[in-house]
């Protein structure tokens, strides 16, 4: 029996799932340890309900996912807006190496994801979901690069697969990322303060301003009308370049226009984005879309891939932990801010920016304080990875045996 349900419901139900989710992080200290993030928990459950009704008493339920895709566009707008350059200058040069180092380590572990997935056989777009779409682009880009997969490729079971490897990614990359940093520490017998130096340009007059203003209604009226413009504009712009030499998802030029939107209303001192305003748009955006995304899995379609992608999960695992500790390090500079950091980049490389900077909080209650790891980390993981990693995506895309 198949039961419809409209939009206005659908997001009813998004709404109570994710207020579920959001409850039993507060009551399982395992899923706040690990950070997992509310749609995950509630939705996950919600998928594992519906698929118990649908083998054991053939219900199968259908959700009108309308505002799925404008919701997703959200998102990235507000990535995309909260890309000012300027914070570029607190980092100073350790911004740019680490922002080096990790992109490296992204084009690789889709090469990794590849090999694997020609190895057992797989779709080549199974192994761009176990790559950097998911390790280090989480559940966001995940879903938004398996939309892309199942409508343009007819990729089966695609949302499925790339919920699953973001939410084993983020356990993984909460776990290696302190044993990591233990192991550095501890066989360079390092300590805090060995090689620190000063970020350049860390307070001047080109750093944006930090404070954000109370939500009133012309703020959130404001903040509306720069992610509405940016959704109109990244869905125009990835209709009129389909087909031509520079093709690129909605989502992706959603982005880039932020940072454009962004840059040109603050260096022209016109308006400055409200901050706060833009990151609370987002995580609804987010959280909202993600649940709608995970409400509406066909987890029974998953059985056949379970093995395979685990098996590429784990080869991910070992990389970024090697990665990690032997070039993260080194390219930070090998002393404690860069085993802080390569703890960090374990979070990035398999979870998200909220699990580096609980792999580095555990790691600087034990040995001591890193305040240049706390500077750099936030700024790359902020915007310039999901940025980065939506180039090397799509320059992976374009490659023939992909047929974008």
């Amino acid at each position: 029996m198949l039961i419809e349900i409209d939009v206005i419901t659908t997001l009813l139900v998004a709404i109570v799932v994710l207020l579920i989710g959001r409850g039993l992080i507060g009551r399982i200290p395992p899923l706040q340890r690990y950070n997992i993030p509310e749609p995950v928990v509630g939705g996950m459950l919600a998928a594992v309900a519906i698929t118990i009704a649908k083998v054991a008493a053939g219900t199968e339920l259908s959700f009108d996912m309308a505002l799925q895709t404008p919701l997703m566009l959200a998102f990235f707008a507000t990535v995309g807006l909260s890309a000012d350059v300027r914070t570029l200058v607190r980092g100073g040069r350790g911004v740019i190496l680490f922002l080096v180092a990790i992109a490296i380590m992204l084009v690789l572990q889709n090469a990794i994801g590849l090999a694997g997935a020609f190895s057992m056989d797989l779709h080549p777009l199974n192994g761009l979901l176990a790559g950097s779409v998911t390790m280090l682009g989480g559940h966001g880009t995940g879903a938004a690069y398996a939309t892309q997969f199942s409508d343009v490729d007819n990729l089966q079971g695609a949302m499925e697969l790339a919920m699953a490897c973001a939410t084993f990614g983020l356990v993984l990359g909460g776990i290696i990322g302190g044993p990591v940093a233990q192991r550095l520490i501890t066989r360079h017998g390092l300590t805090p303060g060995d090689g620190a130096s000063t970020p350049s340009g860390q307070a001047g007059a080109d750093a944006p301003p930090e404070a954000s203003r109370p939500l009133t209604v012309p703020l959130f009226l404001e903040t509306l009308l720069l992610i509405v413009a940016c959704v109109v504009a990244g869905s125009t712009l990835g209709e009129l370049m389909k087909g031509k030499v520079l093709t690129l998802p909605p989502f992706v030029w959603t982005l880039f226009t932020g940072v454009v939107l962004r840059n040109v209303l603050g260096l022209a001192r016109i308006r400055e984005v409200d901050d706060g305003a833009v990151q609370l748009f987002g995580g609804v955006a987010l959280s909202l879309f993600l649940t709608m995304a995970l409400i509406s899995l066909r987890l029974w379609e998953l059985v056949s891939l379970a093995l395979p992608i685990l098996a590429i999960l784990a080869v991910q695992t070992a990389f970024v932990a090697t990665y990690t500790s032997l070039v993260t390090f080194r390219i930070m500079g090998g002393n404690y801010d860069a085993a802080v950091l390569a703890a960090g980049a374990c979070g990035i490389g398999l979870g998200a920016t909220p699990t580096a900077i609980a792999n580095m909080q555990a790691v600087t209650n034990k040995y001591g304080p890193s305040p240049q790891a706390f500077l750099i980390l936030p700024i790359v993981g902020a915007f310039l990875i999901d940025i980065t990693n939506a180039l090397v995506i799509q320059g992976y895309l374009s490659l023939p045996l992909f047929g974008f």
